[in-house]
């Protein structure tokens, strides 16, 4: 496992309050572990969580998306740039991390989309992508894992491919007598969903800039959004971490090829994301424990003692 951790004190010599949790977070690509819950990905770090996660690309087809880094010399270096972006994210998160070895699809353009490029990872075998996947789950023995919808969160083949591995990986990794060769079977309590993009938080921060006088990033998107109720109705779990936006926006900046500071992702003031909506947003999909919903915690209902 690469990275470093950060140093965690409570400052009387006594172990962190919440020491022996582990929590995986399996991404497509790196830059998504900053897009995607890296606040309470910083809180539970704080805490005494240990975080790790799983990028499956390298992002070697991933589009230069802030255009102060589109200089000559970026793209043709991109696989190694985008290497040394996700050493700055994790450390600066506080994380480890590990990445599964598969090669970006990119985002198929056109109509029609052309075929998606030959050996990439949307067109491994379901099995074989998800090996290296479940041999990390029964090695790092998290609690807790977290992934996309079924929908990728947006439609990249890459998000798509993701989701499933992670899936078939909660399922397999704790059955002994699948693939034993990938290691000791380990069942992950609880699988999550991530869901950052919810139509209700975004008409609320929204409204928010708009009563502020300020331009909202989000009016046009708005006016396209297909509504679907039900979708809205699976958020089970909101973890407050508006203190960690400030960590998140760092992890974010530290991915310079894709992260343009003068961008979308920084278009409404922190202080007002803060008061309008200081939560990341789950769904819990499976669960080996009880908890009751809704929930404030991946954690709820997870019981482990340090060791464990």
């Amino acid at each position: 496992m690469s990275g470093s951790r950060q140093a965690r004190s409570t400052g009387d010599g006594s172990p962190p309050p919440r020491a022996g949790l582990r929590l995986m977070h399996v991404h497509a690509h790196p830059d998504d572990e900053s897009s995607k819950g890296a606040a309470s990905t910083a809180r539970y770090v704080t805490e005494g969580v240990d975080v790790h996660v799983a990028t499956c690309t390298g992002g070697e087809r991933g589009s230069i998306l802030n255009p102060k880094m589109d200089r000559p010399g970026i793209l043709e270096n991109i696989h190694e740039i985008r290497r040394q972006e996700m050493e700055r994210a994790r450390d600066i998160l506080g994380v480890t991390q590990d990445w599964l070895g598969f090669v970006d699809s990119g985002w198929p353009e056109g109509d029609p989309k052309p075929p998606l490029p030959e050996g990439c990872f949307a067109l491994v075998p379901l099995e074989e992508a998800a090996a290296p996947l479940i041999r990390l789950v029964r090695s790092f023995r998290p609690h807790v894992m977290t992934t996309y919808d079924e929908n990728g969160g947006y439609p990249h083949p890459d998000h798509i491919k993701c989701h499933e591995i992670s899936v078939f990986a909660f399922e397999k990794a704790g059955d002994p007598s699948f693939a034993p060769e990938l290691g000791e079977a380990w069942q992950v309590s609880k699988l999550y969903y991530h869901h950052g993009w919810s139509y209700a938080r975004m008409v609320a921060l929204h409204e928010a800039m708009l009563e502020h006088g300020l331009e909202s990033p989000y009016a046009d998107r708005l006016e396209q959004w297909k509504r679907d109720p039900e979708w809205d109705k699976r958020v089970t779990t909101r973890v407050p971490c508006g203190d960690y936006f400030g960590v998140r926006d760092q992890a974010l900046l530290a991915h310079a090829t894709q992260i343009d500071p003068d961008g979308f992702w920084f278009a409404v003031p922190r202080e007002l994301q803060q008061a309008v909506w200081p939560t990341e947003d789950y769904e819990l999909v499976t669960s080996h424990v009880v908890s009751e919903l809704p929930e404030d915690d991946l954690f709820a209902g997870v019981q482990v003692t340090v060791g464990e």
